[in-house]
């Protein structure tokens, strides 16, 4: 798409070049090289916004999603606490510790899931 719309340009500046004549060449080009510039600022900017949030496939704290979790950890820490209450008052250290393995293992279920490699989206071709 982006090579289409700069062909489109440099037609443009070309016709405008035709039609102006020489002494306007060198703004012609100024402005032509300025727009080309424009374009592959954007792209790299949107390339490194894609590796910065996971384009490489690993998981990163500027991931999009990091809130999510961050939410997951706080939620199961703070049910964390009426289990642990529940678990030591009914069976002791032991329900303690059960109550405890729950948790750590609906967490570390969660974080396998973010650590599969995620399929990669190309933007452009």
């Amino acid at each position: 798409m982006e090579s289409q719309e700069l062909k489109k340009e440099l037609d443009a500046t070309l016709d405008a070049r035709r039609e102006l004549g020489p002494e306007y060449e060198a703004a012609l080009v100024d402005s032509f090289v300025e727009k080309v510039d424009t374009q592959v600022r954007r792209r790299l900017a949107e390339e490194r916004l894609t590796a910065v949030r996971g384009g490489r496939g690993g998981a990163s704290a500027l991931d999009g999603n990091f809130g999510e979790r961050f939410g997951f950890a706080i939620i199961t820490l703070i049910l964390a606490i009426p289990l642990s209450g529940i678990g030591a008052t009914q069976a002791g250290f032991k329900g303690l510790l059960v109550a405890w393995a729950g948790v750590l293992g609906v967490n570390f279920i969660h974080a396998s899931k973010r650590l599969r490699p995620r399929p990669r989206l190309r933007l452009r071709p």
